[in-house]
């Protein structure tokens, strides 16, 4: 199994150096050279079997054996050791939960698969990891959960200062041993940008051994195609997939299981006001900007990394995305009374980035009234008490003990100034 850089297709690499590289050198993201459609024995039993059947058939038809059999099943059954149920709200909306791992956010199935990946490509090797990641929201949380503890690796967590919620905070600052969290003064994407710039530069990842957790790691968006099949064996038709987006990680992870066969109808990327891809959807032009602060803050990230592998699985075509992708943006105010109209209508809690994909739901369903959609529910409503508290009541949601227990927990964070050269001096000190 090899790998290319999106910026020079023609260098190639394996998975090992992919994997614990991150990022190529050409400051492009890595993509499978082939991606192989599962073979017509898979799709006449895809439906019968169990889920970690289902995810091995899938995994290694993509990989084409970079890891042993038995190794491959065992990370799989220990990473993805909890559920992804689909709950019927009515006969067109249906709610994919992907909070019930230990984090409570959609980013543990990537984490932890990735976490068991990195310690079985190093598991020979004497030269310690450092993890660099970029956090809006949860997938610090997710992250630093996975690699607690995990021996011969240190994490290093960048996440915006006062632009996550409290919970979400206490994930990334209360655990402590290997994990350190740098308090940037300033947005995820200063964050994201000075990730990218240590792994540029050479001497620093070199001296290091740096790799990366965020979703430029190709790694990341492997186990998420699963949760994709799981959800759409269960109905009839191919489904609409309505995704709350950020980075367009977990987007790209279902355009990747689509092109390996799954049927889906369409996908629906749903964002905040941070809206840079529906922009280009609608338009054909791409406008990164800084991003806008919002009540769905996993999704504030005004220059999506993975939009570069949504371009290129489409072969750079404007139109032929727009035939698979559409795209709806909403403000705060729409979120908030979209977690009420839930609430009310279907008694179901709702956190504000389902909220977001509730909302584009619903517009897509103006249009095509008898689809079936599937909204991701990408983050448990108890780690935003705060909006959820203030639109649904204080008692709307119970916070689960793995969440509850951090809430005394100190604090323990870096402040750093979000600038590449602030993060390169701290890695070198």
């Amino acid at each position: 199994m090899r790998f290319y850089s999106t910026n020079t297709p023609d260098t190639l690499v394996d998975f090992g150096e992919a994997v614990l590289r991150s990022l190529p050198a050409d400051n492009g993201l890595y993509m499978p050279e082939t991606i192989i459609p599962l073979d017509d024995a898979f799709w006449k039993s895809w439906k019968s079997m169990s889920f970690s059947d289902m995810a091995y058939e899938v995994v290694s038809t993509l990989l084409q054996g970079a890891i042993p059999t038995e190794d491959l099943r065992n990370i799989i059954d220990d990473a993805l050791n909890f559920p992804a149920p689909t709950v019927r709200l009515d006969d067109q909306h249906h709610v994919l939960e992907l909070f019930h791992g230990p984090t409570l956010a959609f980013k543990d199935f990537g984490a932890r698969f990735m976490a068991r990946v990195m310690a079985w490509l190093t598991r020979n090797s004497d030269d310690p990891l450092t993890v660099l990641v970029a956090t809006s929201g949860d997938t610090g949380g997710a992250v630093a959960s996975a690699f607690h503890h995990v021996e011969g690796t240190r994490v290093v967590i960048l996440y915006p200062s006062g632009k996550v919620s409290g919970l979400q905070e206490k994930q990334l600052t209360a655990l402590g041993g290997n994990i350190t969290a740098l308090e940037v003064d300033g947005s995820f994407d200063d964050c994201q940008h000075m990730v990218k710039s240590a792994f540029l530069d050479q001497e620093t990842a070199r001296k290091h051994n740096l790799t990366s957790a965020n979703s430029i790691n190709i790694t990341r968006l492997i186990p998420q195609m699963l949760y994709y099949f799981e959800s759409a064996r269960q109905f009839d038709t191919p489904p609409v997939f309505v995704i709350p987006s950020g980075n367009f990680g977990n987007l790209t992870a279902c355009l990747i299981a689509m092109n390996m066969g799954l049927q889906v109808k369409q996908l629906v990327a749903a964002t905040n006001v941070n809206d840079v891809v529906p922009e280009y959807l609608a338009s054909a032009t791409y406008n990164p900007r800084p991003s806008v602060p919002t009540l769905s803050n996993a999704m504030d990230v005004g220059a999506p990394s993975n939009f570069t592998r949504m371009l290129e699985l489409f072969g750079n075509d404007w139109g032929a995305m727009t035939e698979t992708v559409s795209g709806f943006a909403f403000d705060d105010q729409e979120t908030r009374d979209a977690m009420r109209q839930v609430h009310e209508q279907y008694g179901y809690t709702i956190d504000p980035h389902g909220a977001v994909g509730y909302l584009a739901s619903e517009a897509w369903l103006t249009a095509h009234p008898e689809d079936t959609t599937i909204i991701l529910e990408t983050a448990h409503p108890a780690k935003f008490p705060e909006t959820v508290g203030e639109e649904l009541g204080a008692n709307a949601v119970e916070i689960p003990e793995r969440l509850a227990c951090l809430a005394n927990e100190p604090k323990v964070s870096i402040p750093m100034a979000a600038k590449p050269q602030a993060l390169i001096d701290w890695l070198q000190a």
